[in-house]
């Protein structure tokens, strides 16, 4: 699962969203087929969010949701008589979508394969659990690098990283294990807010050009609140006791690790270059950061063939995350198949022109809790309702923070409760969600105090 952050790391940049707008909808959301496909979409989305239970992977139902869906698509515009080539035209506007989303994924998950297999994770866990600190100094320390760390890499990432570090220390003490797993939630998901590399949906709104890249920094302070809110309720449930470390020996990096973490950020400067300064898709510049590993894997096998031989980067290619990347696809083409029909320019109008962009925005936080910010902001950003820079960058905020409120709301959330042996559960969670959702009221209103 570690290799999944990415998931929710550089998802980014979806250029044709910028045009959903420019596609004319079938607008027959009322029709029986319809309303079918949108019970194909929740169906299907019910059995991604059972996903721990069923152990029935996320991507199979949402990929036979899309081609049904789109099979319903094409039998409709068929009907009313709609030319062929316009059904085309949305289908190939989703097709690209996916295609530079597809490539751009791809690379980081190469990468943080990379840096995995050279022992950089490994390494800093086992530093941290070195340090020897008390559980209320680690329940800071391990929630501040939690929330700087998933602003470059993802939620999902960033928890399962340091989690193991809660885990080994706090072996002997559930009590802190289940409050250090939810601070870790809280942190992962604020922390990738107010970075455009940081999380999906700062991804993808700054790709649909609704942002700069440097528009985002602004949800620093808020992301910060909605972090340390929570945190300071929980502060004082901690036991104010030094732990009992196992002991181990440290863990070194291999041959070039830093290297490839130094390969890995050029990358990312690469592609935000391509975009800002060259007009390009950044999924260009992520694949020329792809070279950059190849060139530098084949160096290792000539100069520490003896130690590096087995360095592959094809086999780091192998072993992405493929549930993801195909999860991906039966998203977009859910959601994209549903907007042609009219449903998403339905909902953007009870929302935005029903209850104004506000509270649409703050609502849409909340739904994060239940369903993935991922389809969430993807429907958002192709209903495309008409807001300014304050609002876009409060539906960032709110859809990436929303997930804390429930340990099912995020994937971190759901990973940890995987990896903690039963300590930290549903229930726990729950306990604590009035003191989430106080940080999450206190970051809207400090977004507003100081951007509105």
């Amino acid at each position: 699962m570690l290799r999944a952050f990415v998931l929710l790391s550089l998802l980014s940049l979806l250029p044709g969203m910028a045009s959903a707008e420019e596609l004319e909808v079938l607008g027959l959301t009322g029709t029986h087929r319809g309303l079918y496909c949108v019970l194909v979409f929740i169906i299907a989305y019910g059995f991604v969010m059972t996903e721990e239970f069923s152990h029935l992977r996320k991507s199979k139902p949402v990929i036979v949701a899309a081609g049904i869906i789109w099979a319903h698509v094409a039998y409709l515009a068929a009907s009313n008589g709609v030319p062929v080539e316009k059904v085309h035209k949305a289908f190939e506007h989703d097709l690209r979508e996916y295609a530079e989303l597809f490539l751009f994924l791809l690379v980081a998950m190469t990468y943080i394969n990379a840096m995995a297999e050279r022992n950089v994770f490994e390494a800093l866990r086992s530093w941290l659990v070195s340090r020897k600190f008390g559980y209320r100094k680690l329940f800071w320390i391990t929630g501040i690098i939690t929330f700087f760390l998933s602003s470059v890499a993802d939620n999902l990432t960033s928890a399962l990283l340091v989690g193991a570090v809660v885990m080994a220390v706090g072996v002997n003490s559930p009590r802190f294990v289940a409050l250090g797993f939810i601070n870790l939630v809280s942190a992962a998901n604020a922390g990738g807010a107010f970075s455009p590399f940081g999380d999906i949906t700062t991804l993808m709104v700054w790709q649909a050009g609704k942002a700069e890249f440097f528009d985002f920094f602004m949800l620093f302070i808020p992301s910060l609140v909605n972090f340390a809110v929570p945190a300071a309720f929980m502060h004082f449930a901690i036991p104010d006791e030094t732990p009992t470390f196992p002991e181990e020996e440290q863990v070194k990096m291999k041959e070039g690790a830093l290297v490839i973490c130094g390969l890995f950020a050029l990358t990312i400067i690469t592609a935000v270059s391509f975009k800002q300064f060259l007009h390009l898709p950044p999924f260009l510049g992520m694949m020329v950061g792809l070279s950059y590993l190849m060139f530098y894997g084949y160096r290792l096998k000539l100069l520490h063939s003896a130690d590096n031989g087995k360095f592959d980067v094809f086999a780091h290619v192998r072993d992405a995350e493929w549930d993801t990347l195909l999860f991906f696809f039966g998203v977009v083409f859910a959601v994209g198949g549903l907007g042609y029909i009219g449903y998403l320019e339905l909902a953007s109008e009870a929302m935005y022109e029903g209850l104004g962009p506000t509270t649409a925005n703050i609502l849409i936080g909340i739904l994060s809790a239940i369903v993935d910010n991922i389809p969430v902001m993807f429907a958002v950003l192709n209903m495309n309702p008409d807001m300014d820079i304050y609002q876009w960058m409060l539906v960032t905020l709110t859809a990436g923070v929303g997930g804390t409120m429930l340990s099912i709301g995020s994937a971190a959330g759901v990973a940890l409760m995987g990896t903690s042996r039963g300590m930290y559960t549903f229930f726990s969670h729950l306990r604590w969600t009035p003191a989430i959702i106080a940080g999450y009221a206190a970051s809207i209103l400090t977004h507003y105090w100081l951007n509105g």
